[in-house]
């Protein structure tokens, strides 16, 4: 029997931006035909392809009401720290009143707070607090089938697009009939895939441990694709950064940045490393695990004109010798013949 498609709203109350939206837009963009609508009450009743430039005809909308058919609410957000905002607690429990299930990717846990907890009982309603976990295990880096190409996106920064490029670089795998798969390592992208590890939400001491189980349970197919979290220059997330980077000791990684940004996000005080340092850098703490190079760079244009991403793409290309693209402006195309070159290689 056909599971039945889920009817989501999800809520990016007075959040509705890029940075702070982003679990909604790649929600949207990968799982379109489940989402009915985003619930924002603070800017204009508008389509998501207005707000979000995605989604096409999916309305936002200010309040519950205006979808009666939803069954579930995703708080699509994802705030530094974490935490639900005061201004999302009434639709939350509106919602809950209404039976429906809430999706809860913070860190904050929705299961834990007294009068959500209570009306969820009273009403019914499911709440999944998707970072909930308990892995305790350690990484031993053993059993990792070398026929099973890891391929590991990293970043400038965070929110620079290393989980999107995990995807595309998926699905364009699989159009040439490569059994891929992305695994998931953040509240985004295990809501689209479905499962995943939510990597910050462990234990620090188990972290390599959980990813590395995660690699385990995937390794029969040609290809894994590993979402990136955050840098190894960020203050507050090289922790998981490194202990990704190494729990999944990975064949190859793929440089993901924006152009135009110059600091760290939110942290004006911290510049960001040059590409060609920060490649080096990322090869220096990769190799401690296991052999690895960089097979390519994502750049991440979308404030910038076309003509500049063009000039800069050559750039990086002449200057770093290795295949870039936007895999938006232009495709994943790149990326994809990258990994295919590798894996060609592997099996000479």
């Amino acid at each position: 029997m056909t599971e039945a498609k889920r009817r989501i709203v999800i809520l990016t109350e007075g959040l509705s931006n890029p940075i702070n939206a982003k679990t909604a837009v790649s929600v949207i963009r990968y799982r379109t035909e489940e989402v009915v609508a985003v619930l924002d009450s603070t800017v204009p009743p508008q389509t998501t392809q207005r707000l979000f430039n995605v989604g096409g005809n999916i309305p936002v909308v200010p309040t519950l009401a205006h979808v009666p058919a939803a069954d579930t609410l995703l708080i699509g957000i994802a705030p530094q720290g974490g935490k639900l905002p005061q201004a999302m607690r009434a639709a939350v429990l509106q919602a809950i009143q209404r039976g429906m299930e809430i999706q809860n990717g913070l860190h904050e846990f929705l299961s834990d707070d007294p009068e959500f907890a209570a009306a969820a009982r009273q009403h019914n309603a499911r709440l999944v607090d998707l970072r909930r976990n308990d892995e305790h295990d350690v990484a031993r880096r053993q059993n990792l089938r070398p026929d099973c190409l890891r391929v590991h996106t990293v970043g400038n920064d965070c929110c620079v697009g290393k989980m999107v490029v995990a995807i595309e670089v998926t699905h364009g795998l699989k159009a040439h009939g490569v059994d891929a798969k992305f695994l998931a390592t953040g509240q985004t992208g295990i809501l689209i895939e479905g499962h995943g590890c939510p990597v910050d939400a462990v234990v620090s001491d188990f972290v390599n441990g959980a990813v590395e189980k995660l690699v385990l349970a995937h390794q029969h197919h040609e290809v894994l694709l590993i979402e990136g979290q955050g840098s190894l220059i960020h203050p507050a997330y090289s922790a998981v950064t490194m202990g990704l980077l190494h729990g999944c000791a990975p064949h190859a990684l793929i440089l993901c940045y924006e152009m135009g940004r110059t600091h760290v996000n939110g942290l004006d005080h911290i510049p960001l490393l040059p590409l060609d340092q920060l490649i080096a850098l990322y090869h220096t703490v990769a190799n401690v695990a296991h052999p690895c190079r960089f097979i390519g760079v994502a750049i991440n244009s979308r404030r910038v004109s076309d003509a500049q991403y063009r000039e800069e793409r050559a750039r990086v290309e002449r200057e770093l010798n290795l295949p870039a693209c936007d895999i938006f402006r232009d495709s994943a195309a790149p990326l994809v013949e990258a990994v295919q070159s590798l894996r060609t290689a592997s099996c000479n």
